[in-house]
């Protein structure tokens, strides 16, 4: 059954998933980021550009001819996959076919919006006997 992880209280959703990113990356970890808000995918693509200052996090659409020797892969759409193995959801809805994944990583902000629907998804979740965990990020900068 897929584990089921929300980090939430991130004063900077972006900042915070380019984080647990770069950190999945540092450990060889393959991810794929669903974003299908064109917007937030750009946004999350120049982060991990930028971030860390000194490096970036290697990463690619997941269409790029690259995809197949890149770790980390941004996606607006889950139809094809490369991967099945860690899945950040940066949707405010169910990720189309997440069961397949050995693990979904959720990132909320302190938006009321984001709160709303993260609070939507984790009944969603549990109503289906997944167990969710929780993660608290108000104590990081």
């Amino acid at each position: 059954m897929t584990q089921i992880f929300f980090y939430h209280n991130a004063s900077d959703r972006l900042a915070a998933t380019a984080a647990l990113i770069g950190k999945a990356a540092a450990r060889r970890k393959a991810l794929l980021v669903y974003a299908p808000d064109a917007e937030i995918a750009a946004a999350l693509d120049r982060h991990l550009w930028m971030h860390p200052p000194t490096g970036f996090v290697p990463h690619v659409r997941a269409d790029s001819p690259l995809a197949g020797e890149t770790l980390v892969l941004i996606t607006g759409s889950l139809d094809s996959l490369p991967q099945d193995e860690r899945l950040f959801n940066l949707s405010n809805d169910i990720p189309p076919g997440f069961s397949r994944f050995t693990s979904l990583i959720e990132v909320v902000g302190r938006q009321a919006e984001e709160r709303r629907a993260a609070r939507e998804r984790v009944k969603f979740y549990k109503d289906r006997g997944y167990v969710v965990q929780f993660v608290d990020l108000s104590g990081e900068g």
